[in-house]
């Protein structure tokens, strides 16, 4: 088991005397069983285990009365060694939106408060999309509002994959300070970090897939567990979706890798089929970002706070959450030059792609700024109290974007930007140049 940021977060939620039932979701193996389970192992004396996934006759203890008493005899009746003991036992319900009336009791087991109770359930249950069977279940239960708690989890960002590589925080520390005191890194250390970039890039940051690399070393073990991975997304979309999206789902989720391929990158319905419009694929794009598959970044009118308020509904490019999974989808070959140091493949998709990645686990929302004419900047963000431009380039050359909107800040009102890529800390005016691998300690805002 690695060490997961949510690790935090459950202690937290814990340490809240009054705390609600969990829920934990997220896109589908991103870590959320493994980190609830090794959560309640060092936190709990009892732990009982219920995966309504694994095991549907477990929906059947929830069949009837939903009050505590009635659950607990019925589940320890049912699970040999099942014990309820008050403060310090844990349920643990997986896969929670294949069980609505699981979900409906939450609020017993809040009002009771003897046990905790932690779920885990996909993003697109707990959000309301039911397979026909799950329908069919819910239209008797109920949402409990109120009565729990949500906390959404990603796959590793690239801050878990360093402290997976043994990475310590005494490092983190050291690159922190160079940020800070904007020193170069060491050149051993650099390198070091430079290598893991590259690997992440590939791997990316889904449990399964970092576990079989750290395992086997072996590129195409780590392929295999993310095409199963990409196929488990696909099966969701049968699962899932209305019987007339589903082949328009397939389409959009099909195009992303010849979207990002593009000159001009801003997603376009007429790529994913000739002919095709918003209003025949908006409902398609929107169910893969409710599975947690890919993330927006949106184009704003302005270089101006608050860049939410700015943005372009309509206007927008589509980033995979993980890049691992983005990469498995590429040629073949694409993954060995990434790892040779080639990180300028599909027209710099792959490095906008990377930034975006590590951004978008950070929590942050996406955004970039396109004007008519060419000047384009790749990522906007909110850094100590400005909106600051980010720009990714492998080498060392001119951003040219970047030079123009640092030149007329009585026009685009941009004091100081941000450019990141295969080289060390330096400052040039009010551009600063920063590794790639450190992006993840941009977090000031």
């Amino acid at each position: 088991m690695y060490r997961r940021k949510i690790e935090e977060k459950l202690r937290q939620w814990k340490d809240n005397k009054d705390h609600k039932p969990l829920v934990i979701k997220g896109c589908r193996q991103c870590g959320k069983t493994s980190s609830a389970v090794d959560f309640a192992k060092k936190n709990y004396k009892h732990i009982i285990y219920l995966d309504f996934h694994e095991h549907k006759e477990y929906k059947s203890f929830f069949s009837g009365a939903l009050d505590v008493d009635t659950l607990t005899l019925n589940i320890s009746a049912g699970i040999k060694g099942a014990k309820f003991v008050s403060d310090n036992t844990c349920l643990i319900l997986d896969e929670i939106q294949e069980c609505p009336n699981a979900r409906s009791s939450l609020k017993y087991f809040k009002l009771d408060g003897r046990y905790d109770v932690i779920c885990t359930g996909s993003l697109l249950g707990v959000n309301g999309y039911k397979s026909k069977e799950e329908q069919e279940e819910e239209d008797n239960a109920s949402i409990p509002v109120g009565f729990e708690q949500t906390i959404t989890m990603y796959p590793m960002d690239f801050e878990e994959w360093l402290w997976a590589n043994g990475i310590e925080q005494q490092h983190i520390d050291y690159l922190s300070n160079c940020l800070r005191n904007e020193e170069s890194v060491n050149e051993g250390i650099h390198l070091r970090m430079r290598q893991l970039l590259l690997r992440y890039a590939v791997v990316g940051g889904m449990p399964e897939a970092v576990s079989t690399f750290l395992k086997t070393n072996n590129m195409n073990d780590v392929l295999d567990v993310q095409h199963g991975i990409i196929d488990t997304y696909k099966a969701d979309m049968l699962k899932y979706a209305r019987q007339e999206d589903k082949s328009r789902i397939r389409e959009c989720f099909d195009s992303i890798p010849a979207q990002l391929a593009k000159e001009n990158k801003k997603f376009q319905y007429a790529s994913i089929r000739k002919g095709g419009r918003s209003n025949q694929y908006i409902g398609s794009l929107q169910w893969i970002e409710d599975a947690g598959i890919i993330h927006r970044c949106y184009n704003t009118s302005i270089t101006e706070l608050p860049l939410s308020g700015n943005a372009i509904p309509d206007v927008f490019k589509v980033y995979m959450t993980d890049i691992g999974l983005l990469v498995s989808m590429l040629e073949e070959g694409t993954g060995a030059s990434i790892l040779l140091g080639n990180l300028l493949g599909y027209k710099g998709a792959i490095f906008e792609s990377l930034a975006a990645d590590i951004l978008c686990k950070m929590g942050r929302n996406l955004y970039y700024f396109l004007k008519e004419g060419g000047l384009e900047l790749d990522f906007l963000i909110r850094y100590k109290g400005e909106c600051c431009p980010l720009e990714c380039k492998a080498r060392s050359g001119n951003a040219k974007s970047m030079q123009t909107v640092l030149k007329h800040p009585e026009h685009y009102h941009i004091f100081n930007a941000l450019k990141v890529g295969d080289y060390n800390i330096g400052r040039n005016g009010a551009l600063l140049t920063i590794p790639f691998y450190m992006l993840f300690l941009i977090k000031e805002i």
